[in-house]
């Protein structure tokens, strides 16, 4: 497991990632990504009991992360390469011409660490507790993780979902909610209200739990406590408060970033922000 300083390094390095993948082909969301890359990188070299060199479809005898909100592509795509699915060269292929490395991830590329293809609001979800059925009838004793926006819950087949798995008791699961209250129309607050989402989770057969997604100190802290809950019969939920454009001071406080790329001067300033890392850029 890595510590919690190299973990904020990487984190860090990944947000590098992600604002060179978007600005080179002026495309992409960098929003999100920048709000998750703590977290991120807290699953994937912290976490996640994963075999990255020996990627497989079925991820049987291994942990499974599923990301619902599949915009957020290019914080996958960073933490996916970093702890090694394939060469962190590849992030430069990002949005180009036959990449592996689609705007939201797909599956025909065969890109290791991608097994389903997100994006379309609603669905991942719906994929991951079939994945953790699978494991239990399987007796697979390993968890499965999923990534949701807030924006995303507006999809109703969320809520399906939710009572899904509350009612067959789908309790290796664990669900982190992006709690950053912004999405591409605007507030959430504004586009259409979520509401007391903790008493709704609740109330729908959920424990929950709230944690800030942009402490690296408070995620290490809290997940094992989330973790902890697991196998008792109730799927568990991290309502993660998170910013938008965390860490580039110009991306943050608004839906403005959500899908749209940094221009030139836009991009310098943001990695003057970003300290480089021995990491190193790709």
């Amino acid at each position: 497991m890595a510590s919690v300083e190299e973990l904020k390094m990487t984190a860090g390095q990944v947000r590098r990632d992600i604002i060179r993948m978007v600005h080179a082909v002026q495309s992409g969301h960098p929003g999100g990504s920048l709000g998750c890359a703590d977290w991120f990188t807290a699953l994937f070299f912290h976490f996640l009991k994963h075999h990255p060199h020996q990627f497989s479809m079925s991820g049987e005898g291994e942990d499974v992360f599923v990301l619902s909100n599949g915009h957020i592509s290019p914080v996958y795509y960073s933490v996916l390469a970093r702890s090694g699915y394939f060469p962190v060269s590849e992030l430069a292929t990002f949005r180009k011409l036959n990449t592996r490395l689609q705007g939201h991830p797909a599956t025909h590329e065969g890109l290791p660490g991608i097994r389903i293809a997100s994006g379309s609001l609603g669905q991942g979800l719906s994929v991951a507790v079939g994945i953790a059925l699978s494991k239990k009838l399987n007796q697979d004793e390993n968890l499965v993780y999923c990534n949701t926006g807030d924006g995303e819950l507006q999809e109703g087949q969320i809520w399906e979902a939710l009572m899904y798995a509350a009612h067959n008791k789908v309790d290796n699961l664990l669900v982190t909610v992006d709690y950053n209250k912004q999405q591409i129309d605007g507030s959430t607050d504004e586009v259409m209200g979520l509401g007391d989402l903790g008493s709704k989770f609740a109330s729908f057969g959920w424990e929950v739990l709230h944690m800030d997604g942009n402490n690296m100190d408070d995620i290490l802290r809290l997940i094992p406590q989330a973790q902890a809950k697991l196998h008792q019969g109730k799927p568990v939920v991290v309502l993660m408060k998170t910013e938008m454009g965390m860490g580039v001071d110009f991306m943050t406080g608004t839906h403005a970033w959500h899908g749209k790329a940094p221009n030139e001067e836009q991009f310098a300033k943001a990695m003057a922000q970003l300290p480089e890392t021995p990491l190193g850029d790709y």
